[in-house]
């Protein structure tokens, strides 16, 4: 498919990257009332999912970025705008996201999608939707790319994804997460990472995790090299970013796919915009907009809010259903 031309032209406060990006955390104000389902995986761990329904027979399964949840302040404003257009959707907690601590030292990483797949098959063992649309967001987006290019059959009823934001190089990405422009996003993820990786390694004593290394990592290499690799099974951060980065799966998708990244999202690197992977696939769609930030993409028409990535989602899941 053609790189599509992207129709976002935000409004001037918008078209500085950090304020976008920062915009839906501080100032976004809506509530949703969820239904929670728990759900049991087969190494005897757990998946908190959160429902929100309008009798619809399209169903969004949204997943969040790294560190996030379903109360992330996107997932919030895409599943109430989804809802108001009569489609149903299910927020995604990864392991150890939910507000409770999952069973394992383990939980999430970026290319963990073998929760994506106990997710779709109980979906449709469960419910009776026709119609999934996998939504990712970032870290979500990497997993949900990911997904669809290494999977060998996927279910008939998955009919296409969207990706937002999506640090599809997990190395470029982590390098430009290492700038000093983007030191308080860094250091936020940090602190968080740690205060989790510690309250596991207190649960669990019998480790082969290097608390020194936890406490002294100022990145995502330091942490990875540290913590997710060693957890996971990879020889280090490399490994582990070559092996689970989304980009090498690209050309392998055979779904209607849209994958949506800001030019100025201070969190890709130049290798995050898979121009090449674009220009000839019959599946994979690229919208490249100049603004937007990391998942931001507001606006504001006299004082109205534009809820522009999200009626984007909307038209794709349109364009794809019918």
């Amino acid at each position: 498919m053609p790189i599509i031309e992207s129709t976002y032209n935000p409004s001037f406060y918008f078209k500085n990257a950090h304020f976008n990006t920062i915009y839906k955390t501080l100032f976004h104000k809506s509530t949703i009332n969820f239904k929670r389902e728990r759900i049991l995986t087969p190494d005897n761990d757990f998946l908190d999912l959160d429902f929100s329904t309008v009798n619809s027979n399209i169903l969004v399964i949204a997943m969040h970025g790294l560190e996030g949840s379903s109360q992330s302040k996107y997932i919030i404003s895409v599943v109430n705008y989804l809802n108001s257009n009569n489609i149903d959707c299910v927020a995604v907690n990864f392991r150890g996201c939910s507000g409770e601590d999952n069973n394992h030292l383990f939980s999430y990483n970026s290319g963990k999608t073998d929760d994506v797949g106990y997710i779709v098959q109980h979906i449709i063992s469960n419910y009776n939707y026709k119609n999934i649309i996998l939504l990712g967001y970032s870290m979500g987006g990497n997993i949900t790319l990911k997904y669809l290019g290494e999977s060998s059959f996927l279910p008939s009823e998955i009919k296409g994804a969207i990706g937002i934001s999506v640090p599809c190089d997990l190395k470029g990405s982590s390098y430009a997460l290492s700038s000093w422009q983007n030191s308080v996003y860094m250091n936020r993820f940090l602190k968080t990472l740690k205060e989790k990786t510690f309250l596991k390694l207190r649960k669990f004593p019998k480790n082969n995790i290097h608390k020194e290394k936890v406490l002294n990592a100022k990145n995502f290499q330091d942490f990875d090299d540290a913590v997710t690799a060693p957890l996971f099974g990879y020889k280090n951060a490399e490994d582990y970013w070559v092996k689970c980065s989304s980009k090498q799966f690209i050309p392998a998708i055979k779904k209607p796919t849209l994958l949506i990244n800001a030019l100025d999202d201070s969190f890709l690197s130049k290798s995050c915009f898979p121009l090449d992977e674009a220009k000839n696939h019959t599946y994979f769609n690229l919208e490249t907009p100049r603004y937007g930030g990391h998942v931001g993409f507001n606006s504001f028409v006299f004082k109205k809010k534009i809820f522009w990535s999200e009626n984007r989602i909307l038209e794709f899941i349109n364009h794809i259903i019918s």
